[in-house]
């Protein structure tokens, strides 16, 4: 058995193309993009089947933008403790952190809308049982009626 069948590898390149994207854009245009970068961890995560699974593509994701971070494209480092191999480490376990958290996320968000997607067809399934029940009690009530009828007529021809 594969164990990278059950992986959306779609959804993980594409997510980690896009946080890397946003972070690239807010490095050379505008600041406010930089928030962005987890809609690309979220799909990620959304794109798996399960929570675990989220979990860890999201983290996995999420290993462009610690390159990046490294890099300085979310800013340059000051003297002090992010300039130490501790810091560093510090950031990249804080970004791969984030990632992890927003794909947990977008794995749960993915479970409870596969939830609702079921509940809304049970009820829908029920709703055409019940139509579908009233219209064979409907057909049953006629036919008790004709019944009566003939049984009636019946009688009164035998008399």
């Amino acid at each position: 058995m594969n164990m990278f069948s059950g992986i959306n590898k779609k959804a993980l390149v594409f997510g980690a193309a896009i946080s890397a994207a946003f972070i690239i854009f807010g490095y050379t245009q505008w600041d406010w993009f930089y928030p962005f970068a987890a809609a690309g961890f979220l799909y990620a995560g959304y794109g798996q089947n399960d929570i675990k699974t989220g979990t860890a593509i999201g983290t996995l994701s999420a290993t462009p933008t610690a390159v990046l971070a490294l890099q300085g494209y979310l800013g340059t480092f000051k003297e002090g403790f992010f300039t130490t191999e501790t810091g560093i480490i510090t950031v990249l376990l804080i970004v791969l952190a984030v990632g992890a958290f927003v794909g947990f996320v977008g794995g749960w968000a993915k479970r409870d809308r596969i939830k609702a997607l079921e509940e809304y067809e049970k009820k829908q399934k029920i709703g055409k049982n019940k139509t579908r029940e009233k219209k064979s009690k409907a057909k049953q009530q006629a036919a008790e009626k004709t019944t009566q009828k003939t049984g009636f007529l019946n009688k009164i021809l035998k008399k």
